[in-house]
Order: C-alpha cells, then structure tokens, then sequence
C-alpha cells in the first residue's frame, strides 16, 4: 500500500508541477479605451446665392468674376445691377477644422443656352468658433460672344467635412 500512496503522491507532484510551469508563463495587463465624439458638421446656405446680376454681351466672349468682395466685368461687356457671393454657414464641434470643397465648375443654362462659370470658395479650410463658421463662393462666368439673351440658371454643390 505504501507504493500505492508514493507513486499517487508522484502523480500529484508532477500534474502540480506541470499547471505550476503553465500559470508561471501567463502574463495580463491592460489598455485603456478611448473616443472622441464630434457633432455631425451641417453646412446651410444664408439665402445669398451666387448671382452676376444682369450683363449686357459684346462681340467677343468675356467673363464675369463676382467675389465676396465684389465684381469686375470683361471687356466688352456691361455689368449692372445687384450681384452677390453666395453665402454659407457651418456648424459643429467648437475649436474643429473643416475643409470646405465646392464643384469646380458649373453650367447656367436658359433653354438651349448655356454657360459655365468656374466656381470658387473664399476658404479651404476653416476652424469652428463658438461651434460655427461662414463662408462665400464666388465664380468667374464665361460669357461668349453675343451671347443669347435669356434669364440663366444652376447650381452647384459644397461639401464641408471634419479635417
């Protein structure tokens, strides 16, 4: 009985061996987690579009170039009345910068007519203040000569996305 007992004590010190040497080489540590949750970015026109006010054509093809601050007429042509910069405002998370695209270009038609103006944002990128932030697209119309008469319109696309 004796050997009994020794070879079952055997046993047990080599499984306790055996699960020791395994616990001895597990090791644990930890890591923290994060996220950082911005407000969804919303972009709105202000009610300013982007308008060349009305144009008298020439002879030969010219442009039109209207900014927030103002508007230069081509040779050949006469610029009047009211004109303006489309306006934009975007808001979202405080002290974020945003970048501010906007379609390269555009075409005005009037029935059959058209035109293309190249289309241009005062800004690329802007930092929210207070969680907003405005902006102005202006554009360079190409008018061709003797361009056909006719109320032209279109539009364009801007985007505004967390940098």
């Amino acid at each position: 009985m004796t050997k009994l007992i020794r070879a079952a004590l055997a046993s047990s010190v080599l499984v306790a061996s055996v699960t020791g040497a395994n616990a001895a080489h597990a090791a644990t540590t930890s890591a923290d987690a994060r996220a950082n949750i911005l407000q969804q970015v919303t972009v709105a026109s202000d009610g300013s579009d982007l308008d060349f006010g009305t144009i008298v054509t020439g002879a030969a093809a010219s442009t039109v170039s209207v900014s927030a601050g103002g508007r230069a007429c081509g040779a050949g042509l006469v610029c009047s009345g009211s004109f303006s910069a489309a306006g934009f405002d975007v808001s979202g998370t405080d002290g974020e910068t945003v970048s501010v695209a906007s379609d390269p270009s555009g075409t005005l038609n009037s029935g059959s007519n058209s035109m293309t103006a190249n289309i241009v944002s005062s800004v690329s990128t802007m930092t929210l203040t207070g969680g907003v932030g405005s902006f102005n697209v202006g554009g360079l119309l190409n008018v061709g000569a003797n361009q056909a008469d006719g109320a032209y319109t279109g539009t364009f696309n801007v985007t505004v996305n967390y940098n």
